[in-house]
């Protein structure tokens, strides 16, 4: 290492002065004696503990959805059989005639009650709210919101709801999570993964898919994939399901058994289908969002929309039985072809208004399950029209069904990887992989250039002024290293020149101290000393009008140090930390050694260059081939020969 003293002046020495010597520095600050050193333990130590919390959210989550399972199954024993039991038992067999029309506006008015006195935050499907918790209240949920949720969810479900019990589990699991996090001493980041651990674990012991509870925690609710939150989110799915297998056993929610796909004959008939997933998709946005307008028309109180939703879900259920409660059994029977098509076409209208209006009409359940059966409906009568118009095509309408039930919601939820492992958990046959991964991508952009600003996820949020951006990309910043976009030829003024000369030197506007907001001082060998703003100019002036003070007396000594092996983004974590425009970036080795200037503008040269990137289009390799126009004298291309 070269010594100190030899060591030639960087930057540009403005004005003259007495040479300072070793022995006449002055004190610098204590940023710039101790500069913050990197603690990785901590980091490492906080993950661990998260890491603790989360599987203790996934095991209480894995809990919870048993109970909640159950407890739907309770109110449908109750409500539909009039009996006490806890098994599971499907709505669509009860014998109550004209009376199934009054059984859901019961449930409805009990959920409007709940929504009017206890908590608005039991509306809806589930997710929408979670990912509010973690947008505009720091990851923070109400604690009766975790109690009332699931409530309000097994009433509106065991009185007959289309709904799927997921989307009440997922964020009574987040809003286990979110309240662990409110326990203990904890970052909104951290709060927010364990958030997010509630949420997959919920989905995971739901229907035991333990991936894709993961994935869909992180593409709906983290907007981050980083070591901290995916440990976490790893455990408590695992733990989740663990708990799922040992109580309610190792299969998932619906069975699927040994299906065709049909790869690859069967190729360009799921090209299509993904077209009809994504319009579905689209629909059903639409549809959902449009009721939802028109229960605000209605002049009566909010309490009375879940009643009347119910009146006409119980009307539909009266007729079509199967459209009342989870449907897991119908989605099932689908899955495994053994419904006509004449069925298959009733259920899927049936499931997708009944869900429609009583969902819009601000009642409390899932959107899944009811989702999942008219996007099986649609992909099974798919599959049979295709097999009465091409007979030779043989193509098997449970697996058309299944791919077009991840499909859809994939797309419709801007989700499409979560549920493209969600389907292929389902039935853990790998030949699913393949056109589970055409038809739910071709869906999702058929959704995303039909509704390129929101999704059935984030329409609701959109309209509150919550803007959500799903697309994932790495941030330039954490790529980009101070030393590439610094300055390296950073103006400094001698700590001896007075602040009047600076004050005529930013009046002539001199291009070495006018560019810049702040200059650094040094010394005559050039080691850094402080900076000097035109606002410590002006104090100074003010304080002194003959500008007498020294720079170095006017400026800053406590600085706040850069270095050239960091990324823009903790240079930047600085500048915001301690409200400041600039960073002098000096060696590690020595925190006198300035080596650059960086300021707001090169932290922005980074971004800048990332638009380039994504706008600017260079010439390919077949721009040579083309014919090349004459120029004329003029430079322009010449008019052609009238010969």
């Amino acid at each position: 290492m070269q010594d100190s003293a030899a060591r030639p002046n960087i930057g540009v020495l403005v004005g003259a002065g007495v040479p300072g010597t070793e022995g006449e520095r002055p004190r610098l600050g204590r940023a710039l004696l101790s500069p913050p050193t990197p603690v990785p333990s901590e980091a490492h130590f906080r993950v661990v503990l998260i890491s603790f919390l989360s599987a203790a959210v996934g095991l209480v989550a894995g809990v919870v959805a048993y109970a909640l399972y159950h407890l739907i199954g309770f109110f449908s024993n109750l409500f539909f059989y009039h009996r006490i039991s806890a098994t599971f038992q499907s709505a669509r067999d009860n014998h109550l005639g004209l009376l199934v029309i009054l059984v859901p506006v019961l449930g409805g008015l009990i959920v409007g009650v709940m929504a009017k006195y206890g908590s608005p935050k039991i509306k809806g499907h589930g997710i929408p709210e979670a990912m509010e918790a973690v947008l505009v209240s720091r990851s923070r949920i109400e604690p009766r919101v975790a109690v009332l949720k699931p409530i309000s969810a097994a009433i509106a479900i065991g009185t007959g709801g289309p709904f799927g019990a997921e989307g009440p589990i997922i964020q009574t699991g987040g809003a286990l999570g979110s309240l662990v996090g409110q326990i203990f001493h904890t970052t909104a980041a951290e709060r927010k993964v364990l958030l997010g651990c509630g949420a997959a674990a919920g989905m995971s012991a739901t229907f035991n898919t333990p991936i894709a509870g993961v994935i869909l925690a992180i593409e709906l609710l983290l907007f981050e994939f980083k070591s901290r939150s995916f440990i976490p989110l790893v455990i408590a799915s695992t733990l989740a399901t663990a708990v799922h297998m040992r109580l309610l056993g190792p299969g998932p929610m619906f069975a699927v058994g040994p299906v065709d796909f049909g790869i690859p004959r069967a190729l360009p008939f799921y090209l299509l289908l993904g077209g009809l997933c994504g319009l579905a998709a689209y629909a059903f946005s639409k549809s959902l969002y449009w009721v939802e307008d028109q229960f605000e028309k209605l002049p009566i109180d909010p309490l009375w929309w879940p009643a009347i939703g119910a009146l006409i879900l119980g009307v539909i259920g009266y007729f079509v039985p199967r459209v009342l409660g989870v449907g897991y059994d119908t989605i099932g029977d689908i899955l495994h072809a053994s419904l006509a098509w004449k069925l298959l076409l009733v259920v899927m209208f049936a499931k997708a208004i009944a869900l429609i209006v009583s969902l819009g009409s601000g009642t409390s359940g899932g959107l899944l399950a009811p989702m999942f059966m008219s996007s099986a409906a649609l992909g099974g009568l798919y599959a049979i029209g295709v097999n009465q118009i091409f007979p030779g095509a043989h193509l098997a309408p449970g697996a058309f069904a299944l791919v077009a039930m991840g499909a859809v919601f994939g797309a419709a939820s801007r989700a499409a990887f979560a549920f493209i492992i969600f389907a292929f958990e389902i039935t853990r046959d790998y030949n699913a992989v393949l056109p589970l991964m055409l038809v739910t991508v071709i869906a999702e952009g058929i959704a995303l250039l039909l509704m390129p600003k929101s999704s059935i996820m984030t329409e609701k949020l959109a309209r509150r002024g919550l803007l959500i951006h799903q697309d994932y990309e790495t941030d330039i910043l954490e790529h980009v290293a101070v030393a590439d976009t610094m300055d390296a030829e950073p103006p400094t003024l001698l700590e001896t020149m007075r602040v009047r000369e600076v004050a005529d030197l930013i009046a002539r506007h001199d291009t070495k101290v006018s560019k810049h907001q702040g200059i650094f001082i040094a010394d005559s060998a050039g080691h850094l000393k402080g900076v000097l703003t035109r606002g410590d100019v002006l104090r100074s002036l003010d304080q002194d009008p003959s500008g007498e003070t020294s720079v170095l007396e006017a400026g800053n000594r406590d600085l706040v140090l850069s270095y050239p092996d960091e990324t823009l983004n903790q240079a930047a974590a600085k500048m915001l930390r301690h409200n400041i425009g600039r960073l002098p970036v000096v060696e590690r080795s020595d925190p006198q050694a300035l080596v650059g200037y960086l300021g707001r503008r090169e932290v922005m040269a980074a971004r800048l260059r990332r638009i380039e990137e994504e706008y600017v289009r260079e010439p390919g390799w077949i721009a040579r081939f083309r014919r090349q126009p004459v120029l004329g004298p003029d430079g322009k291309p010449a008019a052609p020969n009238a010969d």
